[in-house]
């Protein structure tokens, strides 16, 4: 490797790129060059893959181009772009060692108060923010480095902004034999967007695989990543999968919602008494809290939520997410699962117990060591915040019983179980109201004739025809349906309901013991929602089908 100089390489490297994304992409700026055939300076980038050049070729050129270089690219083997980037980061740490530095405690003090002046706060003697510590997150890249890209990046940048702004929360690109398809979910419900053919499928679905800072020549292995932009003065962040199919690779992108305006539990919860039980419960010294329900209803806000409210600074609350979806600010301390540095929800909760937390968030109980780690944290004077997946809350009791948690465990830590759903939300412009019949009143339970809303859904071809026509509700788009609302059912344990966990009681033994104690059942609260016309019979319908 003559002629490498590898303080020049680091330099370049952290002037137009990253150290870690040249890793993943094996490539690495090597020198500025002059050359006959281009007018000023041109960089000599070495590239390990010459294939990836269709994806990454245009975005360092762009990069570059910025700066006002040129670019020619040549093909080295793998492991020597390794090694070179192996050399060029340990530059910056060798020229940290050679530092002659006196070390005192007021030389220390000295140094921080200098680090951020802007960020002093004379609290008690000195408070700094240290804004050059590393954060696990990586920065967000600017959005219009993709639109102003190839087609097929501007392509994609325009699909995530198109997500984003329609309230969509996932986006499928499903391969199908001749062709690919690109769908997306709304208020809970898969919606056709577009199909294409399979060569712009391919190449498009490479192109998020390279923003998700994934593996573009695997095809044949599922793989998890991230896109993070910022658009407009904002982040947008998808949480990215891919699927091996027989077609290929399907790849599925979550967005990530981090309105933190929608954190309120006055918002979430429209029941007076079921949230002033739960701020009851979230305000408790001890014990652990379950939050149940499927994936996708919203049982990360409503954590998030509760912890914003119970912040008031004389707390010390950590949290263990997968991923982190909100930015929680104040004083709560949030913590990335990493299951490949080994740090799971359980390994995590154990340094938690290190740290002299008084609240904690175990972001989801999927198997019976974080279980009964959980409720051990309970017993020694922690408040514990935990999720499951279960269809209502005594099924969350005998799940967590189902995992082997003895009864006396579980009735000396579990303090309530919140069990919640998403119904969409009416649209109060196109929908229309009228009496409910026979059969929907034996359904809810609520008198015939009782006035209620009902959504007009219009078919693929009617919202066709009323596009054309420019008579589509600008509301919904012809859906009948805007927005989601929340239904809960929380379950206090009290001394009627240990009794059943005790006795090991059924699923319905222990359901029937709360709603003869009080509790408000999801079937109940989504009968108001419909009194208050804010959803339908059919939503209704269908979340109880869902239990089933």
């Amino acid at each position: 490797m003559s002629g490498i100089n590898a303080s020049e390489i680091r330099e370049l490297i952290d002037k137009h790129f990253s150290l870690q994304w040249c890793r993943e992409n094996i490539v690495t700026p090597l020198r500025i060059i002059n050359t006959r055939d281009t007018d000023g300076e041109c960089m000599l980038v070495a590239i390990g893959n010459y294939s990836f050049l269709g994806t990454i070729g245009d975005f360092i050129k762009f990069r570059l181009a910025n700066a006002g270089l040129t670019c020619q690219f040549i093909e080295k083997p793998p492991e020597e772009i390794q090694r070179i980037l192996d050399d060029a980061s340990n530059q910056r740490l060798m020229a940290e060692s050679n530092r002659d530095v006196t070390i005192s405690d007021e030389s220390i003090l000295d140094a921080l108060k200098d680090a951020d002046e802007s960020g002093y706060v004379d609290e008690y003697e000195f408070d700094f923010d240290d804004n050059d510590e590393e954060l696990i997150e990586d920065n967000a890249t600017d959005l219009s480095i993709e639109l102003e890209g190839t087609k097929i990046q501007e392509a994609a940048a325009k699909l995530l902004i198109q997500a984003a702004r329609s309230g969509a929360s996932d986006i499928h690109l499903e391969p199908r034999k001749d062709d690919y398809k690109i769908r997306v979910r709304r208020d809970g419900v898969m919606q056709n967007y577009v199909t294409m053919p399979r060569s712009a499928g391919i190449k498009i679905t490479a192109c998020f695989k390279n923003m998700a800072s994934m593996d573009i020549a695997e095809r044949r292995e599922g793989q998890d990543g991230k896109i993070r932009r910022l658009f407009e003065g904002n982040t947008m962040e998808f949480r990215c999968a891919t699927a091996p199919g027989k077609y290929g690779e399907m790849m599925v992108m979550r967005l990530l919602n981090s309105d933190t305006n929608m954190l309120d539990l006055d918002i979430l919860i429209s029941n007076d008494n079921i949230r002033q039980d739960f701020r009851d419960l979230i305000h408790l010294a001890n014990g652990i809290i379950v939050l149940s329900g499927p994936t996708g209803s919203g049982k990360s806000t409503t954590l998030a939520s509760a912890l914003r409210e119970i912040d008031s600074g004389e707390l010390k609350i950590v949290t263990a997410e997968d991923p982190i979806e909100y930015d929680l600010g104040g004083n709560i301390q949030q913590f990335p699962v990493i299951r490949a540095k080994g740090q799971t929800f359980t390994k995590l909760l154990r340094i938690f117990l290190r740290q002299d937390p008084d609240v904690v968030l175990i972001g989801e109980t999927r198997d019976p060591v974080t279980a009964e780690a959980s409720m051990d944290a309970a017993e020694t004077g922690h408040l514990i915040f935990t999720t499951l997946h279960a269809n209502s809350a005594a099924r969350s009791v005998s799940r967590l019983m189902d995992m082997g948690i003895p009864s006396y465990k579980l009735n000396g830590s579990l303090r309530g179980v919140l069990a919640q759903r998403l119904l969409r939300r009416v649209c109060p412009e196109c929908s229309i109201e009228r009496s409910i019949n026979e059969a929907e009143s034996y359904f809810t339970g609520l008198p015939p004739g009782t006035p209620v809303r009902f959504a007009s859904v219009l078919s693929a071809e009617e919202r066709q025809q009323g596009k054309k026509e420019g008579t589509l509700c600008a509301n919904c788009g012809g859906s009948g349906y805007k927005g989601r609302v929340g239904a809960y059912e929380l379950m206090t344990i009290n001394s009627s309901i240990r009794e059943s966990i005790k006795k090991n009681k059924t699923t319905l033994e222990i359901e029937q013991e709360a709603v003869n104690s009080g509790m408000l059942t999801l079937k109940r609260y989504g009968v108001e929602l419909i009194r208050q016309k804010l959803t339908t019979t059919s939503e209704l319908q269908k979340m109880c089908n869902s239990e089933n």
